[in-house]
């Protein structure tokens, strides 16, 4: 590594966080490909009860302008609206059969929800065929979906249920 004089110090703290606060410094300064050292009061140089954070002088202002900047804070899902939490986008199952029939069945079910604008993914394989096939829909459209397959069910137990 290059000399500790070819650095020059970008962050220096005494707080009781110091150390933390410059490990973090150094870490936002990786991120962005900034070759930075920390150094605590024992290395030379070091103001005594102090944390630094140096980098080579060609990459001074880059980063003195990047730790200026305050560091993202990490995104309290509470506070995002109740529709916009990625969870919703969760898949969920809305259908789940096994058997001979079951791929076919989970197939026209598939096929139905997208022809609808529904998107929908089929969970199974013809390799093993003790395992049940599904139909998953978004968490935030399973009530659609489920709408949907209810109606379709009223609608073949009609046509179903008359006399030729």
């Amino acid at each position: 590594m290059s000399d500790a004089n070819e650095f020059t110090t970008v962050f220096r703290s005494a707080d009781p966080s110091a150390e933390e606060d410059a490990t973090s410094a150094r870490e936002r300064l990786a991120q962005a490909g900034i070759n930075a050292v920390l150094l605590g009061d024992d290395a030379p140089s070091v103001v005594e009860g102090t944390w630094e954070v140096r980098v080579p002088e060609s990459d001074r202002a880059r980063a003195e302008e990047i730790l200026a900047t305050p560091p993202p804070e990490p995104e309290d899902e509470a506070e995002v609206p109740e529709e916009g939490r990625s969870h919703d986008l969760d898949f969920v199952s809305i259908f789940s059969s096994q058997g001979v029939e079951a791929e076919m069945e989970a197939l026209s079910i598939q096929s139905l929800l997208e022809s609808s604008g529904i998107p929908a993914i089929l969970i199974g394989s013809m390799q093993f065929p003790s395992l049940p096939f599904e139909v998953r829909v978004p968490k935030s459209r399973a009530e659609e979906a489920r709408a949907l397959l209810e109606d379709v069910q009223r609608a073949n137990a009609g046509v179903d249920g008359e006399a030729y």
